[in-house]
């Protein structure tokens, strides 16, 4: 239950950035300071923001981060984001840059080496929504596991101020599924972007259709028995495989961090933000805090 009214925000500050670098550097163009520092990003990162903290007016924000460190997860399946290109050039010196700019707006920058942003706002949600609601900002579905009735994960979508925002309801009305088994989902097809690979040889189509039936990873194999020879041979060879992709694909919500309501509060000091925006030659954004 809601029992303050208090409004918490909880940020993916990760998938705010990156959306932010290519969705203004895709014609090659670099946004830069007359010093030559690369500010495209963190241009794209306010303005993404500023629009979510209007559009639903939180009484608490926190952004959370990955930290760059190697991650537990990592260490659990050596193969765990192997795929991933190294971050552009131009974007490397704007991972502290923007951290410098949420804290002029009085934000909180809230990571832990060794786990990802997902663990932040898995935890922070988990302790925030006992007595607020939260809403959860980010562009990834892993996030999706984690929407309760007082957990609602927000999804960019394209344009300014569109938003899909998920409850319980509105997620089983567009997936079919409960929040829990969207880390069942993943255990069982695997995340190509992630690059863990679940059962080989189960698709989406098909583990979707098990979950529908069977309601859990455990329900599946409680009725095995029950499934045909060939999808039951697959999951038989790749158990070890999908509880390893199950549990890389469950957000932490028990990591040891803390941020207070008292210490994320939503009040920005203007002439601290104007200067940042000052520094940063960020002319066009002035008139957010005028």
């Amino acid at each position: 239950m809601n029992r303050t009214g208090d409004t918490v925000l909880l940020v993916d500050g990760m998938a705010l950035l990156f959306r932010a670098f290519y969705a203004t550097s895709y014609g090659g163009y670099i946004m830069k300071t007359s010093a030559g520092i690369p500010t495209n990003a963190v241009y794209g990162f306010v303005k993404y923001f500023w629009d979510a903290v209007d559009t639903f007016n939180p009484s608490h924000v926190i952004c959370c981060w990955d930290m760059g460190s190697r991650t537990f997860r990592a260490e659990k399946f050596d193969g765990y984001k192997a795929n991933r290109a190294e971050p552009p050039g131009e974007l490397i010196p704007q991972f502290d840059l923007v951290k410098d700019v949420v804290a002029s707006f009085g934000v909180p920058n809230i990571g832990l080496e060794g786990y990802e942003a997902d663990d932040c706002i898995g935890t922070l949600s988990r302790k925030h929504a006992e007595q607020s609601h939260v809403f959860v900002l980010t562009g990834d579905r892993d996030m999706l596991q984690l929407v309760d009735e007082n957990v609602h994960v927000i999804f960019m979508k394209k344009g300014q101020s569109n938003y899909a925002v998920y409850n319980p309801d509105t997620l089983f009305a567009e997936t079919n599924l409960k929040p829990a088994q969207i880390i069942d989902l993943k255990g069982l097809m695997g995340d190509p972007s992630d690059n863990y690979p679940g059962v080989k040889g189960i698709g989406e189509k098909t583990a979707l259709k098990l979950l529908q039936e069977f309601e859990s990873v455990e329900g599946i194999l409680e009725n095995i028995q029950s499934l045909s020879k060939s999808v039951r041979n697959k999951i038989e060879s790749e158990l070890d495989m999908l509880h390893l992709s199950r549990d890389l694909a469950t957000i932490r919500r028990d990591i040891p961090i803390e941020c207070g309501l008292h210490e994320c509060v939503w009040s920005p000091d203007p002439e601290s933000v104007r200067g940042m925006f000052e520094t940063l030659e960020f002319g066009g954004l002035l008139k957010l805090i005028s």
